[in-house]
């Protein structure tokens, strides 16, 4: 549909110059064709968990405060607040100007039954543990205590009060995250579930949702009733979701896509080569790992665990598989974050040869060999990188008597099954970090988290957990305590971690704003187009 528009305004305008006129198009917008690996699953804030998501969210909501272009903590529908001297306390202005696309004011309500809704339980909602920081937020998520008991609360139209449990030094940055976007009550109460569609959402962001065509695009158009729409320069915003990234580049090619959030790491050379600095690859806050059953047998053995994540050669994959797209990675938590120092695998030092060695004497001992081989499935979402991953990792096993298969579907099937604890061995997963703290890497494992796609569940991680955020005002003690939580699921396996992320972005040189950041964010608020 968008590539017959294009054809009819070239033709339109071709005509009106062979008259010897000036052309303006009627529907002379700017508009920007994003590309993105992966369709959304839902426009709810409260019932999604991609990057994907996130990143058509972004433009739709505005929550207590945003990411810049740099992907630093900017006001959002909050102007301004204030802290208690002891970090427990937060009070937030909201703006006055602030309203929602139907004309309505954004207020301090809209935030408490928002954050309510987030933690009903009969939401579903896999990011409620994001607000488990505020006081009585896990009770209420847990049927423990009722939503008014939660520390939230609307001292007027225009002021929001938080109260945490505990400092937590991240907080501000976690509000950024889509979990804790306000939605209209009025939309949801006439609506129910069709709140969502096409003419039908009400949001406070640049942006409104104006079509989605399932694996299509998403249109989102100019929001006049934003606070700050006046320093909005696009018109339109098309994510359009190409999951072949060889496809994505011939499109992109083709002048179909203005940019696109992911690359083909097999032909990254001759990328570079042809595109030049349109290609962007840098330092990405997240950690590609394979989620492992440790609530189903045999994977509930930790020895056979630790045998599977030595065996594989890590460098191997980095180099040749992602082409130094990616780094060799043997830690839940990234490199990167000031303060903390990652847990890393106590077999990390080791020589590749040492580690097959040792993985091998495991296997033998647990009774598998070539001759009678441990059945392995790996599911992947479709992508050509990850089923080259899996396949690498196919063939390094093979001699040590693991006989591998795997199963792929798109993303929206992949993760909506790790999400509802389908049976399954082990999963190609992915997090990139949500706020720049350990917590976001850490907490997907805890028992309780929706993202917590292992089934792990440890007494002495859930502790060091607790003992780290009670540490919250301290924050040299809380990185400890957080550094030994990631020692207990590392040495568990809790989760197989193989390489740290790169963001591999090609961007069109029409694009402005477009900043490299270790977030890879880019609000389409802040994008300029030629």
């Amino acid at each position: 549909m968008l590539k017959n528009m294009l054809k009819a305004t070239v033709f339109a305008t071709t005509m009106a110059l062979a008259a010897g006129t000036f052309y303006t198009p009627a529907f002379a917008e700017v508009v920007y064709n994003r590309g993105t690996a992966a369709e959304s699953e839902s426009l709810d804030p409260h019932k999604t968990s991609t990057i994907y998501e996130a990143a058509v969210l972004r433009d739709l909501f505005q929550g207590l405060v945003m990411q810049d272009q740099k992907a630093n903590v900017i006001p959002g529908a909050a102007e301004s607040w204030t802290v208690s001297d002891d970090g427990t306390v937060y009070t937030f202005k909201l703006r006055k100007d602030g309203v929602w696309s139907d004309g309505s004011p954004v207020t301090a309500d809209d935030f408490v039954y928002a954050f309510h809704r987030l933690e009903d339980p009969a939401t579903g909602a896999e990011y409620a543990s994001m607000l488990y920081p505020v006081k009585n937020a896990e009770e209420v998520n847990t049927k423990k205590a009722k939503p008014e008991e939660m520390g939230v609360k609307a001292i007027d139209a225009n002021t929001l009060e938080v109260t945490l449990k505990a400092p937590t030094p991240y907080f501000l940055e976690m509000l950024t995250h889509q979990a804790t976007y306000p939605v209209s009550k009025a939309s949801i109460d006439k609506l129910g579930a069709d709140w969502i569609k096409p003419g039908n959402l009400v949001s406070n962001g640049a942006f409104t949702l104006a079509e989605w065509v399932p694996n299509d695009h998403i249109k989102l158009v100019k929001n006049p009733k934003f606070w700050d729409a006046a320093s909005v320069k696009l018109d339109v915003v098309n994510y359009i979701p190409t999951e072949d990234r060889s496809s994505a580049i011939k499109r992109f090619e083709a002048g179909e896509l203005d940019s696109y959030d992911d690359l083909p790491t097999e032909q990254l050379a001759d990328l570079k080569a042809k595109f030049g600095d349109q290609i962007r690859v840098g330092p990405y806050l997240g950690t590609y790992y394979f989620a492992i059953k440790t609530d189903k047998a045999p994977w509930d053995n930790v020895e056979l665990r630790n045998a599977i994540s030595m065996a594989v050669d890590r460098d191997f994959l980095a180099e040749k598989v992602w082409q130094n797209s990616m780094l060799p990675g043997y830690s839940m938590v990234p490199p990167g974050i000031e303060g903390y120092t990652p847990a890393m695998a106590k077999y990390a030092d080791m020589s590749q040869i040492d580690r097959e060695d040792e993985a091998k004497k495991v296997l033998e001992k647990l009774g598998y060999t070539p001759e009678k081989p441990l059945k392995m499935e790996i599911r992947y979402n479709t992508s050509e990188n990850h089923k080259n991953t899996a396949v690498a990792i196919q063939e390094q096993l093979k001699p040590l008597g693991v006989e591998i298969t795997l199963l792929n579907t798109d993303t929206k099937t992949h993760y909506s099954f790790l999400e509802q604890k389908g049976d399954y061995d082990v999963a190609r997963a992915g997090w990139i970090a949500d706020y720049k703290d350990p917590e976001t890497f850490l907490g997907i494992s805890r028992k309780a988290s929706g993202n917590n796609y292992s089934g792990y569940n440890s007494p002495k991680f859930e502790k060091a957990m607790d003992e780290a955020a009670a540490a919250g005002g301290k924050p040299e003690e809380r990185m400890k305590e957080l550094a030994e939580a990631e020692r207990i699921l590392v040495d568990d396996v809790g989760n197989i971690p193989l390489l740290y992320y790169s963001y591999k972005d090609i961007v069109s040189p029409k694009l402005h704003g477009f900043e490299d950041n270790v977030m890879d964010v880019h609000p389409s608020r802040f994008i300029s187009k030629d």
